[in-house]
């Protein structure tokens, strides 16, 4: 695949801009244009994790919005968008090793923040709200898929595997060529005879 197909969108805090909007704005900003592979890391789901974990809106106003993201995608999968969702499971002990590791190694320590051992209390919290948002999002058309996630080579292999088979069963076709192949090609043989 050609990496200019290809884009990341990080999702952080929302702005001040972002927070003036309704919370699948800067989301649909984000989406692709055809043609355009777009991965997203975090998304709109943190509007149904961190919000609701950490009481940033009431419960009636996050409680609505997987109905929201449920049609947000629908929206975007009529409109021919394919959407895989990978959510990486690792464990509390595994987490606690990744952190050491980012301690301990001066090539992974710009990567650390005070916030991820915080966010380790709310472990139960995010458990309960992965889980609800994940089977009540989890549609036909934009399922989630839950990779175990503790070991980084069979991640890699799952989320590699999940994605080509979805690549492969969209058929694609390389568009037809825009201009008349035969012309140059004559074009071509009479400049390889000039140059002899």
């Amino acid at each position: 695949m050609n990496p200019q197909g290809c884009k990341v969108v990080g999702f952080k805090q929302p702005s001040a801009d972002e927070r003036a909007h309704d919370f699948l704005w800067r989301v649909h900003h984000a989406a692709p244009a055809r043609g355009v592979v777009t991965i997203f890391n975090r998304s709109h789901y943190e509007d149904v994790l961190i919000a609701r974990v950490h009481d940033l809106v009431p419960q009636e106003v996050w409680s609505c919005r997987y109905d929201r993201i449920n049609a947000f995608e629908s929206g975007l999968v009529q409109d021919e968008t394919h959407i895989l969702k990978f959510y990486l499971h690792i464990s509390p002990g595994e987490q606690l090793k990744r952190f050491k590791d980012r301690l301990d190694d001066p090539a992974k320590q710009w990567k650390i923040s005070e916030a991820d051992y915080k966010e380790r209390n709310y472990w139960d919290d995010y458990m309960a709200a992965y889980e609800e948002a994940l089977s009540r999002c989890s549609t036909e058309h934009a399922p989630w898929f839950i990779i175990p996630a503790d070991h980084k080579w069979f991640r890699n292999l799952a989320v590699a595997r999940i994605v080509v088979e979805h690549l492969e069963a969209l058929k694609m076709t390389f568009p037809p060529p825009s201009v008349d192949l035969e012309h140059i090609r004559q074009e071509y043989h009479a400049a390889k005879k000039h140059s002899h």
